[in-house]
């Protein structure tokens, strides 16, 4: 493990300019997606055509409910966000200094839509996502020093993180992505190092983890109840920081999500498992308890962002309250790592042509 914290540096004109440039890049990134789609949606759109000549139908074919709407390229373009329909959620630099309670949890930064074009959106990028996707398996699967992506999931209990793994993570290929939800550590786990469950789940070449609760429970509920000291916490922080940038290091692009929830909201959410018998297993009669340290979670959430977002492992703050908009943003989150990343498709290492007519000579 890397034993040095990642120093925290920029001043505002730094930041400034890494936006401008960020900005072009993301203009580029835009078309180069865009592009990239334009073709596959002529041949989805070649392809509907023949099927209804084949089936002698004129106008419109029956579609079942549950089939997603075909990629066109009037709806291409939706797939890529544009300058104002890029949910960005609260994107915390290395040194942010502020209080998570001034971020609104009911906010839709960057996304000037409703809840419908919301969901529209969502299942619009799922291509874009699972293409890239299934691009870093095939590029970086086995490959040693390969690239993989490590999605964290931090939030409040109700905040939305199965609807995450569900709506979001779910759109991919499962071969592709490892989720694992730590719950509280075992007897087993007790006498090592908080880190030590962890380190056996992080991502392998190729591959997505994704990780529903983390190492930050140990910085956050700990805290919260007294569980460890303000020194030991202190530790901690470092520790994390130093695991964060071996991992960086070593190819994996730390993604880092805080799902912000309001008090309200999750009361709300809370009773619907109460009112609804289909929602029963889902509730747990120590989140009431729980929601009585609000404040205090609050506070150590402030704490852990400001000690842990790093250059290396920023946090984004997603506003929860309303569920679409949470989806949107983490898996715009997940677009950008994985086209900074830019896996291409593998070059084959054996002769195409002789190949093919190898395969010609067993058939018919």
């Amino acid at each position: 493990m890397a034993t040095t914290k990642k120093a925290k540096s920029g001043s505002t004109k730094k930041e400034s300019k890494s936006k401008d440039v960020k900005g072009k890049d993301r203009k580029s990134k835009d078309l180069k997606r865009k592009d990239a789609k334009k073709k596959d949606a002529k041949k989805k759109d070649t392809k509907k055509k023949d099927t209804k000549k084949k089936s002698g139908k004129k106008g419109t074919s029956k579609k079942s409910s549950a089939s997603k709407p075909a990629v066109t390229t009037e709806t291409a373009a939706l797939r890529i966000p544009s300058a104002e329909q890029t949910p960005t959620a609260f994107r915390l630099g290395a040194d942010w200094t502020g209080e998570v309670t001034d971020l609104d949890p009911r906010a839709t930064p960057g996304f000037a839509g409703d809840k419908t074009d919301g969901k529209k959106l969502l299942v619009l990028r799922d291509a874009a996502l699972d293409d890239l996707q299934e691009r870093l398996y095939a590029a970086h699967h086995g490959e040693k020093g390969g690239r993989s992506v490590l999605l964290v999931v931090q939030g409040m209990d109700t905040s939305g993180k199965g609807g995450i793994m569900r709506h979001v993570v779910g759109a991919v290929d499962p071969q592709g992505v490892d989720i694992t939800a730590f719950k509280a550590p075992t007897p087993a786990e007790k006498r090592h190092d908080f880190l030590w469950r962890i380190r056996k789940h992080t991502p392998v070449p190729g591959k997505i983890a994704v990780f529903d609760r983390s190492h930050y429970e140990d910085v956050l509920i700990h805290r919260v109840h007294g569980w460890a000291d303000e020194e030991e916490i202190q530790r901690r922080y470092e520790a994390i920081n130093a695991f964060e940038q071996e991992l960086t290091d070593a190819g994996t692009t730390v993604v880092k999500v805080m799902l912000h929830i309001s008090a309200q909201e999750q009361g709300e959410r809370l009773m619907e498992r109460l009112d609804r018998a289909d929602k029963h297993w889902k509730f747990n009669p120590g989140d009431i308890d729980e929601r009585a340290h609000w404040e205090a979670y609050m506070e150590a959430y402030t704490r852990a962002l400001r000690a842990t977002s790093t250059e290396v492992a920023p946090w984004t703050v997603v506003p929860a309250d309303r569920k679409w908009y949470a989806r949107i943003a983490v898996q715009e989150l997940l677009l950008e790592a994985l086209e900074d990343i830019d896996p291409q498709w593998p070059v084959a290492e054996f002769d195409v042509a002789e190949q093919k007519e190898r395969l010609r000579a067993t058939m018919d």
